[in-house]
């Protein structure tokens, strides 16, 4: 029997990347909506492992099928972490990502190359079909540049730099490959081959 998992989020690239990597396992991936749930949760946590947590709580307290869910953020040195588990909201409600970037970049002006460091963040809450909480973390360390470049990504990607270049100076593979959320859904996907191999 095909095993399905929901996606607590509606968001096309997480999903596509998702059902790519769970297809070999003869697992289907549904987004919440897709699942029938329409419903947005309050991520009132104080870490990204938090915030995963409620969300996948949330959906799995209506459905009783095992759910994954994420959060993500970025975390600049220089500004003690921040934005952190705000990063979302750190122009304000209604902000776009030039906004954020924009007030991220006011904000380190002054910041040297050697202090301008910052890691990309991941955590994934899976609940499984016996309401088993399992968590998983990426990380990507790179810095801050001190302009947009790159026509790819979202948020934070064109001025995240690793290893010479920006997260948006990248295919989505290639981000895919290094980012931190790539990183946590490996150790989720590593997680998942072992229980069939155990099976």
């Amino acid at each position: 029997m095909k095993k399905t998992i929901i996606l607590a989020s509606n968001n096309e690239h997480k999903l596509t990347e998702l059902k790519a990597k769970l297809k070999p396992f003869g697992i289907d991936v549904l987004s919440q909506k897709e699942a029938g749930y329409d419903i947005e949760v309050d991520e009132t946590g104080t870490t990204f492992a938090e915030n995963a947590e409620l969300k996948a709580d949330a959906i799995y307290s209506l459905s009783k099928m095992p759910t994954i869910a994420d959060d993500s953020g970025l975390m600049v040195d220089a500004i003690n972490g921040e934005p952190g588990v705000y990063s979302h909201r750190f122009a304000g409600p209604n902000a776009t990502d030039d906004d954020r970037i924009n007030k991220l970049l006011r904000m380190l002006e002054s910041v040297p190359d050697k202090d301008r460091t910052a890691k990309f963040k991941t955590a994934i809450c899976y609940i499984d079909e016996n309401g088993q909480k399992h968590f998983f973390e990426g990380v990507c360390e790179g810095t801050i540049g001190y302009e947009k470049k790159g026509e790819n990504g979202f948020g934070f990607d064109p001025v995240f730099i690793y290893e010479g270049r920006t997260f948006a100076q990248r295919s989505r593979e290639e981000k895919n490959e290094v980012s931190h959320r790539g990183r946590a859904i490996a150790k989720f996907v590593k997680y998942i081959e072992d229980i069939n191999k155990e099976r």
